[in-house]
């Protein structure tokens, strides 16, 4: 007699929607389609200005001639605007600032906010309750622009890149965020380490941080685009037009239509077309923001529900 070996059974996972409550009816078949009908026309009404702007900048003269002004449509491809833009010229001069900019004040921000709030989300430090109320009073009252000018003046940081970083180099929201992250790691596994011989620096470096990633990737993402996007700082601490960065050289293009040094002569000549260069620095602007958001997107959810829930 022969004994029967059971297999175990597979089963297949297929995709379904997450369980709804009990309480919750199941949705229809025309509110399913209403909402996606909704979310098609939001979709449209966001990637439709850009795809005019991208098709625009990657016209030629003639084709922005005929279309009389901006371009839906392409009608033949060709980067002779990128190519000028990035020829040495303002442009390129204003994005290599951009960048440095953005890299250094993302860097410096990220280790003040770090040390502060990992500092604030241990309750036996010394002046933890009024370091974390003065911090929560500049939210809602602050000095003005007048006296913020004043003040950098007085260091003598008007005409210098330190202005762009220094006056906005933290954000009070972003240390609240990280410091409710911090709260919510085990207690237990710090004293362990401290057990361990492990001194605090020690402890944020190989423990905090690394269980902290979704976070930090966030609040990363939220300084890196506030330096790029900035141009107000520079507006107003800023003379020297070969030190402005590119969203400045953008206002310039778009707003008063000055044309960046060197390329004035192409577009009276024809050879470019104004718009076609106001579209290309748009999308030079925006390229970053677009190309790293994807990439820190599915750390929102964790990182900022989770640092605001324990918060």
């Amino acid at each position: 007699m022969t004994a029967v070996i059971d297999k175990p059974a597979t089963t297949l996972r297929r995709w379904s929607a997450p369980p709804r409550p009990a309480w919750e009816e199941q949705p229809s078949k025309a509110g399913l389609a209403g909402k996606g009908i909704a979310l098609a026309f939001a979709c449209l009404a966001i990637l439709f200005p850009l795809w005019i702007v991208v098709v625009t900048s990657l016209s030629s003269r003639k084709t922005i001639d005929e279309a009389g002004g901006l371009v839906m449509v392409p009608k033949g491809i060709t980067f002779i605007a990128y190519e000028e833009l990035l020829s040495g010229g303002q442009v390129t001069r204003a994005a290599i600032i951009s960048i440095l900019v953005t890299l250094v004040g993302t860097l410096f921000s990220m280790a003040v906010s770090v040390l502060c709030a990992y500092g604030l989300s241990r309750s036996g430090t010394l002046g933890h309750r009024w370091i974390l109320m003065t911090l929560l009073a500049t939210m809602f009252f602050s000095a003005g622009l007048i006296p913020t000018y004043l003040l950098v003046q007085s260091l003598g940081l008007t005409d210098s890149y330190l202005a762009l970083i220094l006056p906005s180099a933290i954000s009070v929201f972003n240390i609240l965020v990280l410091r409710g992250f911090f709260m919510g790691i085990s207690q237990e596994l710090i004293d362990s380490a401290r057990i361990d011989g492990a001194g605090d620096l020690r402890i944020l470096w190989q423990i905090v941080m690394p269980l902290s990633r979704a976070v930090l990737a966030v609040i990363t993402l939220f300084y890196a685009v506030g330096y790029w996007s900035a141009w107000f700082n520079a507006s107003i601490y800023l003379n020297d037009q070969d030190m402005m960065p590119l969203q400045n050289v953008m206002i310039q293009l778009v707003q008063r239509q000055e044309a960046p040094v060197g390329l004035s002569q192409a577009i009276r000549t024809g050879q470019l077309s104004g718009l076609a260069i106001q579209m290309a620095v748009m999308v030079m602007a925006l390229l970053p923001v677009t190309v790293l958001s994807p990439f820190v997107q599915k750390h929102f959810k964790k990182g900022m529900l989770t640092g605001a829930v324990k918060g």
